[in-house]
């Protein structure tokens, strides 16, 4: 198996931001047993859904060359994307969705590199191995499907988020961390620590909120990359990677007890358990209806629709976001306050904290969190009595309405905000539009309110009409250190008792019989008596031993 480290263009092209996430497979900390589990599930997941996976299922497992009969590597899996314009890395369980969708928009897998213990064999809510390498890689050979997945995680990326939604990520986190960890001496307490996370999931998933646009869209992408089906309600295949990957659930998921939907945008508004089997699933008539209702979809989000709706989502997110002006300027930062007039139009928006500015997602010179590092505020809109905009005012349209640089000016918005100031210079985009006007000595006032005041020192007044577009994250993540957190959990690999070594020193002595074809039927049984007189709970190891047998 070669162990290199993986390698690919794309991968090389990912901001630092996403690179944080990137840890390395580590292949040699598979165990027989590990190798065993993806053998057992790759041979009775791929005889089984020859028949009932769509067709591009099979015949992308069989272009990418994921092996049946052992775990993947990163370079080996690389080297085999690469050919289909993807890449993959290995990362550690779940990452902030944001991040996720993100990886997608750069048409990079994300590969949780564990695999799931014998105990789930047939389903875990953990990201591992299996569901990544044997679930999504194979289907993404469709150039239909790879297509959507990408304008999934580009559109999914700019989606904003919620408290709520951060505390439910680090819950499912730890749960899936917990399931997935080996039973050990203190077998009960990680029984309790189960039981006290999934409580505080249910908790969370119970609890009455307004879906964020994150929470929505995760919808659906659980209803469609995940556990999506794909033909007729009558007769629907299987494409989703969660039931791709799982022996048990991609039997049961055509059951008729299963509610089969057709697939629309309301799946956004259907919320969905991450412990439990789906009692209902989405079946999509065909690829290109999925990324019809994505669009549909994305009409809905700020970073299409802008205005005072999506100035609130960001102030309510309390995170990292960017507002775009009709001029282009792109403002990035914690947004904490806005005034509104009776039309319900922004006529002012302020951040606080570390801010850049920025024009076509790059940072605009001298504008980076240095210069703003405790925040930006500005008016929006238009003046009062003057029918041309600001932005569209040439330097003649400038002098004629007495803007002239170096010289007091003093205006008034149609909102009643007013600016006095001495004018020092203004910053044009591409278009020749103004878009960023520099004042000193200035005094912003609204009603009975100073806004802005001398002593606040140098103002950059952002112009523009309205605001055209509202989205989580920088407009230049060159912009900011860090853009994601450090999740509060990482999974564990808790110390083997001595029974556990020996069991999987017999998974390796099967393994290496079959590697080596040295197959001798007394030395089996021996083996055989021997699992079933100390392991008796190890159906699996029986099985590959009478494999042997039988051959």
């Amino acid at each position: 198996m070669d162990k290199k480290i993986p390698s690919n263009p794309l991968i090389e092209r990912l901001p630092p931001h996403l690179k944080q996430f990137i840890k390395p497979q580590n292949y040699e900390e598979y165990t027989a047993q590990d190798q065993a589990v993806w053998r057992h599930v790759m041979r009775k997941n791929v005889e089984y859904l020859s028949q009932v996976a769509h067709g591009s299922y099979m015949a992308g497992l069989r272009k990418t060359g994921i092996s049946i009969e052992e775990i993947p590597s990163m370079y080996g899996m690389n080297r085999i994307l690469k050919e289909i314009g993807w890449a993959a890395v290995a990362v550690d369980g779940f990452i902030p969705p944001a991040a996720f969708m993100e990886f997608q928009a750069y048409k990079i897998l994300v590969i949780a590199a564990d695999i799931r213990k014998f105990e789930n064999i047939e389903y875990t809510p953990a990201p591992d191995i299996i569901h990544e390498a044997a679930g999504h890689a194979p289907i993404i050979a469709s150039p239909d499907y790879a297509e959507y997945l990408r304008r999934f995680g580009e559109i999914g990326s700019k989606a904003i988020s919620s408290a709520h939604d951060h505390e439910m990520y680090e819950a499912v986190r730890r749960l899936s961390i917990l399931k997935e960890q080996r039973s050990g001496e203190n077998d009960n307490d990680l029984k309790n620590q189960i039981e006290q996370a999934e409580n505080l999931v249910d908790e969370l998933q119970n609890k009455k909120v307004e879906p964020s646009e994150m929470a929505l869209i995760r919808n659906l992408h659980w209803w469609t990359v995940e556990y999506g089906l794909i033909g007729t309600l009558e007769d629907p295949k299987l494409y989703g990677a969660g039931l791709l990957s799982s022996i048990g659930e991609s039997k049961s998921c055509l059951e008729p007890e299963v509610e089969k939907r057709s697939y629309s945008i309301d799946a956004a508004y259907q919320d969905f358990d991450i412990t439990r089997k789906q009692p209902h699933l989405y079946v999509t008539p065909n690829f290109a209806h999925l990324s019809e209702v994505l669009e549909e979809f994305a009409n809905t989000m700020a970073v299409r629709k802008g205005g005072h709706r999506g100035l609130q989502k960001l102030i309510d997110s309390k995170s990292l976001g960017t507002i775009e002006l009709s001029t282009g300027l792109q403002v990035s930062g914690v947004f904490t306050r806005m005034i509104k007039n009776e039309d319900q139009e922004v006529i002012f928006f302020e951040t606080t904290g570390k801010t850049a500015l920025a024009y076509r997602e790059k940072e605009l010179i001298g504008h980076g969190t240095a210069t703003h590092h405790q925040g930006f505020l500005s008016p929006v809109g238009k003046l009062k009595g003057i029918n041309l905009a600001i932005e569209d005012m040439g330097p003649r349209d400038l002098q004629a309405y007495n803007f002239y640089d170096n010289e007091r000016i003093e205006f008034t918005y149609e909102s009643g905000i007013r600016v006095e100031g001495l004018n020092i210079t203004g910053m044009r985009n591409l278009n020749g539009k103004l878009m960023l006007i520099q004042f000193t000595d200035c005094t912003i006032t609204y009603k009975d309110e100073v806004l802005f005041s001398p002593v606040d020192g140098v103002l950059n007044l952002a112009v523009g009409k309205d605001i055209v577009s509202a989205y989580a994250g920088p407009a230049d993540y060159h912009s900011f250190d860090l853009i994601y957190h450090e999740s509060e959990t990482t999974t564990a690999k808790n110390p083997i008792s001595k029974k556990e070594q020996s069991l999987q020193e017999l998974y390796k002595k099967v393994r290496h019989y079959r590697e080596e074809d040295k197959i001798n039927d007394d030395t089996l049984r021996k083996l055989r008596d021997e699992v079933q007189n100390n392991h008796a709970e190890q159906w699996l190891l029986i099985s590959e031993i009478d494999e042997l047998l039988e051959s």
